[in-house]
């Protein structure tokens, strides 16, 4: 019973260790090929074989020394450029951030028809950023950046071809300019904003006048064509009274009325048959009034004083 035990113990000792043995020598003479991924052998240097479909391949030239396996992943990638220093046509100095999506489209030219395709990408598009957005303005860069960014894209597209990358999409995600050219930037636009307002307020200001100039034309022709009516409404009104004289005769003496002045007229009709008569009331002056009249300083009689006091 106990050799039985020992023989199971010993047994599965071995079995344990012989697993990471089995593993090592499956990782040995086995290639595991993913999805989006290329596997290219070489044989003394020389490509041989490209692995392109994934799954588990059996390798056993593996462990040779002159074989060797280049893993490339052909997903999408992107690539984030920061400060690509340029000059617009004005020649202020601008800073440009790059990013691009691309994928490995051939990977055995990526590996052996460029040396460092990463650095040579990068110099490429500086070269390209330059030259394209050198010919524009801050602004019209800051405008159409999309459409910048596939100019640059199609520039550079032939070249990158030849390294086996193709160029998805270039995109300029940010512009940046140096602090005292920021700050010139800023005054100049304060300045416009500034003449911009003063040209609406003097425009508003004199569009004002205009309307007012108008107005008033309109109104005295209006006013004028009024009292022109207002004549010939009077002249009708008179026509009408025409045709009654009592109407009339009392219409003509309300309008004599109404241009009496009280506080500076005085209206002496007479005498009414009862009362005393113009001769009677010529001859009631009282005594001396007529020497009061040649002499002002002569004194008048004590009860006439308060009525004829000068």
């Amino acid at each position: 019973m106990m050799s039985d035990l020992l023989s199971f113990s010993i047994g599965l000792a071995a079995g344990c260790s012989l697993l990471p043995i089995l593993q090592l020598v499956f990782h040995w003479f086995t290639l595991e090929v993913e999805d989006e991924t290329s596997v290219i052998l070489t044989r003394f240097g020389k490509i041989y074989r490209n692995i392109q479909e994934p799954g588990l391949y059996l390798w056993g030239e593996k462990m040779l020394p002159w074989v060797q396996a280049y893993v490339v992943s052909q997903k999408k990638d992107q690539r984030y450029y920061e400060k690509i220093s340029i000059n617009d046509c004005r020649g202020t100095t601008v800073m440009v951030d790059l990013w691009i999506e691309f994928r490995i489209k051939h990977p055995e030219k990526a590996l052996f028809q460029v040396e460092n395709w990463e650095k040579s990408c990068q110099s490429l598009l500086t070269c390209s950023v330059t030259s394209i957005l050198g010919t524009f303005e801050f602004t019209n860069i800051l405008r159409n950046r999309n459409e910048l960014g596939r100019m640059v894209r199609e520039d550079i597209q032939t070249e990158t071809e030849r390294w086996g990358l193709e160029i998805e999409s270039v995109f300029i995600s940010k512009l940046s300019l140096l602090p005292e050219v920021s700050q010139q930037l800023f005054d100049a636009v304060a300045a416009q904003l500034e003449k911009a307002k003063a040209d609406i307020e003097e425009t508003g200001r004199l569009e004002c006048q205009l309307l007012e100039a108008e107005t008033h034309a309109k109104v005295a022709a209006l006013e004028a064509e009024a009292k022109g009516q207002y004549s010939l409404s009077i002249a009708r009104a008179y026509s009408s009274l025409a045709h009654d004289p009592t109407l009339l005769r009392a219409y003509t003496e309300l309008y004599q009325l109404s241009l009496v002045r009280p506080h500076r007229t005085i209206s002496f009709h007479g005498f009414a048959k009862e009362e005393a008569s113009a001769m009677e009331a010529a001859m009631s002056l009282p005594y001396g009034f007529g020497e009061i009249e040649a002499n002002p300083s002569h004194s008048l009689p004590s009860e006439y004083a308060g009525s004829f006091a000068p």
